[in-house]
C-alpha cells in the first residue's frame, strides 16, 4: 500500500514487513552535529603557512565542525599546462595555484559548492583540474560536473555524526556555463548545475503604459508577448508593480529538476545543504530577490536541512523557516586580489595594455570599478565587502537548537599582496557587522542576540559548547 507523508515528507510505498522503501525527509543526525558555513572564497594562494596573524582563531572556529563550508570561487590549475582563459568570463579570470586544495583541507574544509559564475573561466580544463584537485585533498564538491546530472547531483561526505549531502546551483552564471544532458547522438556539455531565471523590470501602470506606446511605434522583428501585462522592448520586460525595481521567475524545470537532486540527496543522506551562487537582484542591494525567499523554502520542504545563498559579496539576513536556516548571504571568507595570470580580455575591458601594465593593476582597476547603482558605483574595495561572519549552526535531537555568528573582516587596509585573508573581527568593527546582520534579519522575524562578541540565534536550550571554549 502506499502513504503520503505530507508537506514535511515523501510519498513512498509501504512494505508488508513495515519499512518504508524511501524514508521522510527528517533530519537524522546524532547530537551535536554541527556545521560551519562561509561564503564566497575568492582565493588565490594559500594561506595556512604564511604571515596573518589572526588566523589561527579563525581557524579555531572552523576546527571541529562535522561540516566545514564554502563557495569554491575560483579554478585551481597550472594555467601553463592546462587550461586558458575563455571569452566569455565571470566578470575576472579567478585562478588560484595547485597548493590551495591542501591549503583549503588544512584549514577544515570538507565541503565546498562549484556552481557559480567562475566555473568556466578557464575552460572545461580549468574545470576538470579543480574537480582533480580537490578529490586528491579529499573535498566533496558540487555543482559542476561533465554534464547536468554530474553537476546537479548531490556529493556526500561521512561524518562521525551522519551523512551530509550538497546540492549546488547557480542562479548567476555565464550561459556558455550551463551544463546538459545528452540527448540523442548528442553529448552532454560540462558546466554547472544552473538555476535560470527569467528577469523583468518592474515599473509603475502609467510608465508601463508609456513604454506600450514606445513599442509599437517601433518597428519590430518579433511578436508582442502573449502576456498583455507585459511589454518587451529590445529585450528587455517590463512589468507594472507598487515598487520599481527587478523580479526574477525561476525556470520550472531548472527548479524540478534541483528539488529532485535535494530529495535524492535526503533520502541517501541525513543532512543536506543546498546552496546557491545568486548576485540577484545586483551585489548593490541588502535584501534577497523577489523569488528567493519562496524558492529557498521549497527547498527545504524538499529536503534540505539548510539553505545557503553566496554572490553579493555582502552579508543579508537570516531566516529561520520550520526550524531550519536560511542563509540569504553569507559575505566574503576571502578576498584575495592575486589574480594571476589575467586574460587578454580583462585587459581590453579595462582599458589596459598586458606590456606595460601588471596583472594587480588591472585587478585593482576592476575592484575600483565595482557595483553600478541608481546612485553611481559600490567599489568592490568597500568596507563591506571586506566584513562578514562565520555561521555555525548547532544541532540537538536532530533540530537546530543555535547559530553562533562570528565576525570576521579580511584586512581591507593591508597592502594589495596582504588583504583578503580573515581574522576576527575587532570588538566595535565585530559589533556593527552584528548590528548590520540584526537589522536584515528582522524582517524575517529573526532575533538575533549578542553575546561577548557573538551573534547568537538561539532556538531552544542547548548544551552544546561553544566552539573556541576551553
Amino acid at each position: 500500500m502506499e502513504k503520503d507523508l505530507g508537506e514535511n515528507g515523501v510519498h513512498v510505498a509501504i512494505q508488508d514487513d513495515g519499512f518504508d522503501e524511501v524514508g521522510s525527509i527528517a533530519t537524522n543526525i546524532a547530537d551535536g552535529f554541527t556545521m560551519a558555513a562561509v561564503g564566497d572564497l575568492l582565493y588565490a594562494r594559500p594561506v595556512t603557512k604564511g604571515y596573518h596573524p589572526g588566523l589561527d582563531e579563525v581557524l579555531t572556529v572552523l576546527h571541529g565542525n562535522d561540516v566545514v563550508f564554502g563557495n569554491l570561487e575560483t579554478n585551481i590549475l597550472d594555467v601553463q599546462s592546462k587550461g586558458c582563459p575563455q571569452a566569455e568570463y565571470g566578470g575576472a579570470y579567478l585562478i588560484s595555484v595547485a597548493e590551495v586544495g591542501r591549503d583549503l583541507s588544512a584549514m577544515g574544509f570538507n565541503m565546498v559548492s562549484r556552481a557559480n559564475n567562475h566555473t568556466l573561466d578557464w575552460g572545461v580544463e580549468g574545470l576538470r583540474e579543480t574537480s582533480r584537485a580537490l578529490d586528491e585533498n579529499r573535498i566533496v564538491h558540487a555543482g559542476a560536473g561533465e554534464n547536468l546530472a554530474q553537476a546537479g547531483a548531490a556529493r556526500y561526505l561521512e561524518t562521525p555524526r551522519g551523512r551530509a549531502a550538497l546540492v549546488s546551483f547557480a542562479a548567476t552564471f555565464e550561459p556558455m556555463a550551463r551544463a546538459c544532458n545528452p540527448a540523442g547522438e548528442a553529448p552532454g556539455r560540462p558546466g554547472l548545475n544552473a538555476l535560470r531565471l527569467a528577469k523583468s523590470v518592474v515599473v509603475s501602470a502609467d510608465m508601463l503604459e508609456n513604454l506600450r506606446q514606445v513599442r509599437e511605434a517601433l518597428p519590430w522583428y518579433a511578436p508582442p508577448p502573449k502576456d498583455s501585462s507585459r511589454v518587451a522592448i529590445a529585450e528587455v520586460v517590463f512589468k507594472a508593480g507598487e515598487k520599481p525595481g527587478y523580479s526574477f521567475e525561476p525556470n520550472p524545470r531548472d527548479v524540478d529538476n534541483i528539488l529532485r537532486n535535494v530529495r535524492q540527496g535526503k533520502q541517501f543522506g541525513d543532512f543536506c545543504i543546498a546552496t546557491n551562487h545568486g548576485h540577484e537582484p545586483g551585489g548593490f542591494s541588502r535584501e534577497p530577490a523577489d523569488y528567493e525567499q519562496a524558492f529557498a523554502r521549497k527547498l527545504i520542504d524538499a529536503g534540505a536541512d539548510v539553505y545557503i545563498n553566496h554572490g553579493p559579496h555582502h552579508v543579508r539576513g537570516i531566516e529561520i523557516y520550520k526550524g531550519r536556516p536560511i542563509f540569504y548571504a553569507l559575505g566574503n571568507f576571502f578576498n584575495q586580489d592575486l589574480r594571476s595570470p589575467v586574460g587578454a580580455d580583462m585587459f581590453d575591458a579595462h582599458g589596459k595594455d598586458p606590456r606595460i601594465d601588471t596583472d594587480a593593476e588591472v585587478s585593482a582597476h576592476e575592484m575600483a570599478i565595482g557595483y553600478p547603482t541608481a546612485e553611481g558605483f559600490i567599489p568592490l574595495r568597500d568596507a563591506e565587502f571586506y566584513e562578514s561572519v562565520i555561521g555555525v549552526s548547532c544541532f540537538e535531537d536532530n533540530q537546530l537548537a543555535e547559530i553562533r555568528l562570528y565576525p570576521i573582516e579580511l584586512r581591507r587596509l593591508n597592502r594589495f599582496a596582504n588583504r583578503g585573508v580573515p581574522r576576527l573581527a575587532p570588538a566595535a568593527q565585530g559589533h556593527a557587522i552584528l548590528n548590520r546582520i540584526q537589522e536584515l534579519s528582522e524582517a524575517f522575524g529573526t532575533k538575533i542576540e549578542i553575546d561577548n562578541g557573538v551573534g547568537v540565534i538561539r532556538l531552544r536550550s542547548s548544551s552544546a559548547k561553544p566552539l573556541g571554549a576551553d
